[in-house]
């Protein structure tokens, strides 16, 4: 039996900041009880230390004071042995009479301190037991010339209890303490979470608006977000406008077409004699060739203007393997034009950082408008040669009737034709060779031919050093 699939959990912003919180909170509370407890066992050494050293001075004064002949009293013995938690060991020695009472061979320090001054605090070991020693040295006042050396000792246990005490009494003030902060930080996080309402319910307003979003009410830590998608909307209302202008390109440039394509077939249809039919045949064939190419420069223009490809994608290219390959592929429509096409070019190879689909349509649409534009019996002549800053210059010149000097700069414009005798050209090859000579940081250089003519140069920048040259 096939049990339904768990969908996975989608992110969300209110649990990976309490994540963040709760994980960091929770070492925090750890490492805060640690240190509890480590003060807390400092503060109960100090207090049982203080104790512990005056529990000495206190009995060893008080044996001090009894009168003595070589043995403890009753009493005296009584105080050392009387310990209701057996904890707590004793060692009393005489300096004239040696060791007098003790409960345990207790380890003595390494230096006795002197009569009369303070207690001596050391650790010990007796058996399993780790210990706590206080040891005192004092004049017997019954015998001047003797001195006792009381040594009291004790467990570890009432230490650490009392640690043990403060530390629950202090995690539980601090652990009702944290679920409060904890508390308000979730409230805090839905609360800060509704800045987002403002612009979550402006989008939500939208239909078909592409304008920023980005405004005086955005946090600052949402803006990197609205930025971007500010910028996602500049490509699409770029988008928009190319399909928008595609679609009043084509309209504007098939309506000619179309009407004679019309007014042919009428004229065929009102005349239909064999010799009008066949005239109005050819007109019609060569005006859907016209649309045609129209719609394939319009195609091909659409693509130009479109937002760049990441640099990624581009590869180096051999222009002095690449620009030969291509010119060949019009040699033959050249001869069925009459025109003379040819390729000058060095041995040496030329590398530029492009797109060959995109370049390929570039050599294409220089040519086709020096072809178009020169007439027959023309000579055009496609150059390719190394530049001093380490770029390529790829041109293409021909000897037909040339271009105005005054028109030059108008030449890249979108549908616009010099004055010619050619009436099929669509004033759309040279902006496409612009457009795609933009995308590859090229410059386009428009001049008078050697004789007569017209020269389109397209100067490309040196590519990256940091790529590869290809083998």
């Amino acid at each position: 039996m096939n049990r339904p699939r768990m969908r996975p959990l989608r992110p969300s912003l209110r649990r990976r900041l309490l994540l963040a919180l709760l994980v960091p909170v929770g070492v925090l509370l750890l490492l805060d009880a640690l240190l509890t407890y480590g003060v807390a066992l400092t503060y109960a050494n100090r207090v049982h230390d203080r104790d512990l050293s005056n529990d000495a001075l206190t009995l060893a004064t008080m044996l001090g004071n009894d009168r003595f002949d070589g043995e403890l009293t009753p009493q005296a013995r009584f105080l050392l042995e009387y310990d209701p938690g057996g904890h707590s060991y004793f060692t009393v020695s005489s300096a004239r009479h040696g060791l007098l009472a003790s409960n345990g061979q207790l380890p003595q320090p390494a230096q006795v301190p002197a009569i009369g001054a303070r207690p001596t605090l050391y650790d010990a070991q007796l058996a399993k037991h780790a210990l706590r020693a206080a040891t005192v040295h004092i004049a017997m006042r019954s015998d001047p010339g003797d001195s006792l050396v009381v040594t009291v000792a004790e467990t570890l246990h009432d230490r650490h209890q009392q640690a043990r005490e403060i530390l629950l009494l202090a995690s539980v003030t601090q652990t009702l303490l944290i679920a409060g902060v904890l508390s308000l930080v979730w409230f805090g996080v839905g609360r800060g979470l509704h800045v987002l309402d403002p612009l979550t319910a402006r989008l939500a307003a939208r239909t078909d608006e592409l304008t920023p979003i980005d405004g005086s009410d955005v946090p600052l830590e949402i803006r990197p977000l609205t930025q971007t998608i500010d910028a996602l909307f500049g490509r699409l209302r770029g988008m928009l406008i190319l399909h928008d202008r595609f679609i009043a390109d084509a309209a504007h440039q098939l309506r000619t077409p179309l009407t004679g394509l019309s007014l042919h077939v009428e004229h065929a249809m009102a005349n239909p004699q064999p010799e009008i039919v066949a005239d109005a045949l050819l007109h019609i064939q060569r005006l859907v060739r016209r649309a045609a190419r129209t719609s394939a420069q319009l195609l091909a223009l659409t693509r130009a203007q479109a937002p760049s490809l990441e640099t990624g994608e581009r590869t180096l290219l051999d222009l002095a393997r690449f620009i030969p390959e291509a010119v060949s592929e019009r040699v033959h429509e050249a001869i069925r034009a009459g025109v003379d096409l040819g390729y000058e070019g060095g041995g040496q190879a030329l590398f530029v950082l492009g797109d060959a689909a995109s370049l390929h349509d570039l050599l294409d649409n220089l040519i086709d408008n020096a072809v178009r534009y020169a007439g027959r019996g023309s000579t055009v002549t496609v150059r390719l040669a190394a530049r001093a800053d380490g770029g390529a210059s790829l041109s293409v010149e021909d000897n037909g009737p040339g271009v105005p000097a005054e028109l030059l700069p108008r030449l890249s414009e979108r549908f616009f034709r010099a004055a010619s005798n050619n009436e099929e050209g669509s004033g759309l090859g040279l902006a496409i060779v612009q457009r795609i000579a933009e995308r590859h940081h090229a410059d386009v250089v428009y001049r008078p031919g050697e004789s007569r003519g017209l020269c389109v140069e397209v100067r490309f920048p040196a590519p990256p050093a940091i790529l590869d040259r290809p083998a």
